[in-house]
């Protein structure tokens, strides 16, 4: 297992970070962008948020042909089709256009993550998931980071061969998907028996340890997996998790902007979060893995999700906001590197794929919920006070969903689906 995590968690890592990277630039892209194209708070949260309203609608059918062509090709198709559409957000000249491209670009990426989290079980045993998929998550934080690094000094190119700053932000932060998408198709192997690192005894292990290839399945038992209650109630935690996260990840650098930091300061502070996220949400999932507990893990990141946002809120524009976003930070991403180890454990069996994607592609309205609902309650755009108090209202509830699903026991070795 140690081969396997050095081989394939590196790279799936960096493909994540990219993927967050192209995800959350906007944000910073919007503290000049929204000037020079004519757009308010109200119109860029629709914009932030219309990416999600697209991966929801093409969620599922990508998931399902990533099972039948492979992860290889398909994840690879992912990556070079985002990368050249987040590249033509530089062409964006108005509120439409920024509309049209946004959503594009949430049907380019559909299927990206839960294809990864799908690949996890064919590569990782069920007790080695959680660690697996924090590794890998452990990017995500970093990603928001990373972005906060880039995009700033990159927006100060503004006027380079007569392109704005926000310009030279998109086309330099698509390249990385481009490239990884060009190493993806000669590096990643779809299953064990494909590689040439593993033993012929360490290949028959692995393959009798993780999930076995399924037959392609008719609409009809498609449609009964994504509608198990199940995946319903995944779908409903992931969703609310989501329109906490997102409400405030799409608004930080203005939410930091409005407390009058220059764009510099932004820049840097914006990375304090998720950093923080990143090394809580892996002490998170090892003391997971090392209990081998899924269900109180996912509800108490949640509870301190939900405290922290609250405790921002409250505090208002300050130093001591932003040590209370970061608190919350490490809930919102240690409840993700937990929650996915819960659906393998209950939806075993038919059309898994079809399940999970449903629930990140339910899930993922949070991301259009959460900062619409953020946009539209900001108080001269400036002020996000309302909103902060709203998603904190948001994980209160999914930790509470959380509980409900514990209780509920759900889990495959208890009952059939």
């Amino acid at each position: 297992m140690r081969k396997v995590m050095w081989r394939l968690l590196p790279l799936m890592a960096l493909m994540f970070l990219v993927n967050q990277l192209d995800r959350v630039n906007v944000s910073f892209a919007a503290l000049t962008m929204n000037r020079d194209i004519g757009v308010d708070a109200a119109g860029y949260a629709l914009g932030a948020g219309i990416f999600f309203l697209s991966y929801f609608a093409f969620e599922i059918p990508s998931n399902l042909i990533l099972e039948r062509v492979g992860a290889r090709i398909w994840i690879a198709r992912i990556m070079i089709t985002w990368g050249l559409i987040s590249g033509a957000t530089a062409l964006v000249q108005g509120e439409t256009s920024f509309l049209v491209v946004r959503f594009l670009l949430g049907a380019a990426e559909a299927g990206f993550v839960p294809g990864l989290v799908l690949y996890i079980t064919w590569w990782f045993p069920p007790r080695y998931r959680a660690r697996a998929t924090a590794m890998f998550f452990f990017s995500a934080p970093l990603g928001n980071a990373v972005a906060g690094l880039l995009s700033v000094p990159l927006l100060k190119l503004n006027g380079l061969m007569g392109l704005a700053g926000w310009q030279w932000m998109f086309i330099a932060e698509a390249l990385p998907a481009l490239l990884l998408g060009m190493v993806v198709l000669r590096a990643l192997k779809d299953r064990p028996h494909q590689v040439h690192w593993l033993t012929t005894e360490e290949r028959h292990w692995l393959e009798a340890h993780v999930e076995k290839p399924r037959p392609a399945h008719d609409a009809a038992v498609q449609l009964r997996a994504i509608l198990n209650r199940r995946a319903g109630l995944l779908s409903l935690i992931y969703l609310t998790r989501n329109m906490a996260m997102y409400g405030v990840s799409l608004f930080l650098p203005l939410i930091l902007s409005g407390a009058g930091l220059s764009n510099s300061q932004v820049g840097i502070a914006a990375t304090i979060p998720f950093v923080t996220a990143a090394v809580g949400a892996v002490v998170w999932a090892l003391h997971s893995d090392l209990r081998n507990e899924r269900h109180w893990h996912t509800i108490a990141a949640m509870l301190m999700a939900a405290a922290g946002l609250a405790l921002s809120a409250t505090l208002g524009a300050s130093v001591w906001s932003l040590v209370a976003i970061s608190i919350a930070a490490i809930g919102l991403y240690a409840q993700a590197v937990c929650f996915w180890s819960l659906p393998p454990l209950m939806l075993s069996g038919i059309a898994t794929a079809a399940a999970i994607a449903a629930i990140n592609a339910t899930g993922n309205l949070g991301g259009f919920l959460g900062p619409y609902i953020v946009g539209i309650t900001a108080r001269g755009g400036t002020d996000f006070t309302a909103g902060l108090y709203l998603m904190a209202g948001c994980a209160f509830l999914s930790a509470c969903l959380s509980f409900l699903l514990m209780r509920l026991k759900w889990d495959v070795q208890r009952s059939q689906p």
